[in-house]
């Protein structure tokens, strides 16, 4: 929306390019993210903003903040590994050709990252992890280790992280549609109120586990802004840096540490499904759950349930009954978007 046509035709020049370029390195075919791009958001985009992003739950934090004021386009199809994600060469036009591109940053989406830097200027360009957290508060743990240099980056599965998250979603888009401004605010501060009321039901529900048992192992190290914020301690992780099944040292390892803990329950992913949890389980007596998410929403896409808040709600009540706790706190917490449509935003407002 504010560029000029020359730099539009520039961009798209480059964006071409770097589409044969890649497309020459990766071969013939359409690889599992190319069915992906441009399927998220639906419908004609005429006049609306243009955003890309990658994992779910970031489109899912946008959609709630942009309403229908703008067409998201999630380059990492659901269930997919997005740490290991490469994006299409048909990607490029479309970074190219965005208004905002949204990305997690904390070394998350690096070939997502590169492929953006080299279609779109960097001001369009928004990096919510590196503007949520100071490098002193970067944690690392066994999936991300301090010697690999690379952060842990899933701060959206903290509700009162995911509120800065979409203020900094708020503020770009009011910068690249500062007519869309007012209606931004006013989505954003209804989103905010969902996740606020939320992080008080997480709280009120994770009370209920009994103190003994609130210990997370999880396969892939995904809950470390979750964990602390309710009282839950991170015992460790099960899947190594590299995305690798554990070495037999380190599955001895970690069983010692459950039977240690004295742990009730261990928690695998949908994602990253694993015969290790299976193993493990079976040899320190702990029920293994194999469904929690952290960027694959429930549902599909244009589903009700297919949400940030409700991937959040459904990881807690797993985690709660697993470990003993009462999660009928939950029940009946409204897990839709909660944006409303310009029209009406602008009939109330006049």
């Amino acid at each position: 929306m504010r560029r000029s046509l020359g730099y539009r035709r520039a961009a798209l020049l480059a964006s071409l390019l770097v589409g044969v370029l890649l497309a020459a390195c990766g071969g013939g075919g359409a690889s599992e993210g190319e069915e992906a791009v441009g399927s998220a958001g639906g419908g004609e985009g005429e006049g609306r903003v243009a955003v890309v992003t990658t994992v779910a739950p970031l489109r899912s934090i946008i959609e709630n903040v942009a309403g229908d004021r703008a067409r998201v386009t999630a380059l990492v199809p659901e269930g997919a590994n997005s740490h290991t994600f490469e994006p299409p060469p048909s990607a490029a036009e479309l970074l190219a050709e965005a208004d905002l591109i949204v990305l997690n940053g904390l070394q998350l989406e690096l070939p997502t990252l590169e492929l953006a830097r080299a279609n779109a200027d960097e001001e369009r360009l928004l990096l919510l992890g590196d503007r949520t957290i100071r490098s002193d508060e970067y944690v690392f743990d066994f999936s991300f280790p301090e010697s690999d240099g690379n952060p842990n980056p899933h701060l959206w599965t903290s509700p009162a992280l995911s509120v800065r998250y979409a203020d900094l979603v708020r503020e770009g888009l009011s910068d690249a549609d500062p007519a869309g401004a007012l209606y931004y605010a006013d989505n954003f501060e209804r989103f905010r109120a969902q996740l606020e009321a939320l992080d008080v039901m997480i709280a009120k529900t994770t009370a209920t586990i009994p103190v003994g048992n609130r210990k997370l192992l999880t396969y892939h190290d995904s809950f470390p802004f979750f964990g602390p914020r309710y009282g839950l301690e991170i015992i460790g992780a099960i899947q190594p840096s590299d995305f690798s099944e554990p070495s037999p040292r380190e599955v001895a390892s970690l069983v010692e540490q459950i039977r240690e803990a004295g742990v009730p329950a261990i928690f695998g992913s949908e994602v990253f499904p694993s015969e290790v949890l299976d193993v493990i389980a079976a040899e320190v007596g702990a029920v293994q759950v194999s469904t929690l998410r952290d960027d694959d929403l429930p549902g599909e896409p244009g589903d009700a349930e297919n949400t940030l808040v409700a991937m959040l709600v459904e990881n807690v009540r797993t985690m709660t009954l697993a470990l003993g706790g009462d999660a009928s706190a939950l029940e009946g917490f409204a897990v839709g978007d909660t944006w409303r449509g310009f029209a009406q935003f602008q009939a109330e407002e006049g």
